[in-house]
């Protein structure tokens, strides 16, 4: 079993801190904060990313769906036609889109890019935010719509007209002019009861935030179980951040860098509103970081695994911090327990890229969990940047180096 690595691509802006215009607030999100810094998420900045990533030899980039950010669909269409063999991990709402509408979308998605399309489903944990779309199902029936959904779509690949009659959806001869090719893999994520047994029975890889291994471990047997009782397997994947430098002490500088923009004010701001999330997973989230806790020893919670992104962001709030070792170290742990797709990402997304990507990827490489040949040169100007593993390309407008 290899390991597949993926970045993120920051569609809803980027920077060199964890406070970005997107603050919380006791109402809930906040936005259009003058944060210095803060590069905005354009076409030309995402690209640089994504053809970075492409030639550092990530498999694919995540793309992340919300009020948010910029719409995922449309973003990563756009952005294949600046790059050759990167896949886009597409993430959508199934409760804000017909699933035969969904189902036309990734097929024609498929042919414009041959193929390098990925499905991320977010059923939702926070019903603020997903009434923001007139969604007000609460959380358990937003995943059995959710698991609807993925059957409608399933069904309508099929390629012969499809019928369905559930609570949410009833379809009469649903179809796609030609079926997606390949079909898209299904990755979905979810750590409540309501959550399990749609993974089980829909998802081809099952993705997790980034918890200490042996919590990761409990979650991976728990849906290996509900999967094999439905005669199904599921793949792994991780979502967490990286923060990859030439030695353990710079990885370490940096990460109390990323916390010296934070006062506790704005700490127990962000999380009275995350810990008020419907969501298990960010539930959990919150329960890493100690209460709240600035402190690096407590931040800590794993050899190498530091809350410290949780303490202002929703989503996955841990980093593996370390040496190019020490990361690979702490990705191999998680491949021991069945991991497969890793999903990365680092502030500022393209700086990091190139840390982990010319860091941590050789050391990957070497002891034999990812092919040892360099990734193919992108076919075009890669981002101008010094020798130095990390050193930045040039950046979008507003971007400061």
């Amino acid at each position: 079993m290899s390991v597949h690595l993926h970045w993120f691509l920051p569609t809803g802006g980027d920077g060199r801190t964890l406070v970005d215009r997107h603050a919380y607030a006791d109402g809930g999100i906040t936005r259009d904060r003058a944060v210095p810094g803060v590069r905005a998420p354009d076409v030309g900045y995402l690209a640089q990313i994504a053809k970075a990533a492409e030639q550092l030899g990530f498999e694919g980039v995540l793309t992340p769906t919300g009020t948010w950010c910029e719409d995922a669909w449309l973003t990563t269409v756009a952005l294949a036609q600046h790059t050759e063999r990167l896949k886009f991990l597409v993430a959508f709402r199934p409760g804000v889109l017909s699933p035969v509408l969904a189902a036309q979308m990734a097929a024609t998605y498929q042919r414009i890019t041959r193929g390098r399309l990925l499905l991320n489903v977010v059923t939702g944990g926070d019903s603020v935010e997903q009434r923001r779309y007139g969604d007000r199902l609460d959380h358990d029936r937003r995943y059995a719509r959710t698991a609807e959904f993925l059957s409608v779509v399933r069904g309508v690949w099929g390629g012969r007209p499809f019928d369905f009659a559930g609570e949410h959806f009833q379809v009469e001869g649903g179809l796609t002019a030609l079926p997606p090719d390949p079909l898209p893999e299904i990755f979905f994520g979810g750590s409540s009861a309501a959550a399990g047994p749609v993974a089980a029975e829909h998802a081809d890889v099952y993705l997790t935030w980034g918890e200490p291994p042996w919590q990761v471990k409990e979650k991976l047997d728990w849906i290996r179980g509900l999967a094999a009782r439905r005669g199904r397997t599921v793949r792994f994947g991780i979502r967490v951040h990286t923060i990859s430098r030439d030695s353990a002490r710079e990885a370490w500088t940096t990460a109390d860098r990323l916390l010296s923009a934070l006062d506790e004010e704005t700490v127990a701001s962000a999380q009275r509103v995350l810990g008020r999330s419907e969501s298990v997973g960010q539930q959990r989230m919150v329960a890493l970081h100690r209460g709240g806790s600035l402190e690096r020893d407590r931040l800590e919670i794993s050899p190498n695994l530091w809350a410290g992104v949780g303490l202002v962001r929703g989503g996955a709030g841990t980093a593996l911090v370390g040496s190019h070792a020490e990361v690979a170290d702490r990705i191999e742990e998680y491949h021991d327990l069945g991991v497969e797709h890793f999903v990365l990402s680092g502030y500022p997304h393209l700086e990091e890229a190139y840390w982990f990507g010319e860091g941590v990827r050789p050391v990957l490489a070497a002891r034999g969990l990812l092919p040892e040949a360099p990734p193919p040169s992108f076919h075009g100007a890669p981002a101008a940047r010094s020798s130095s593993p990390g050193a930045p390309g040039p950046l979008a407008p507003g971007g400061r180096t």
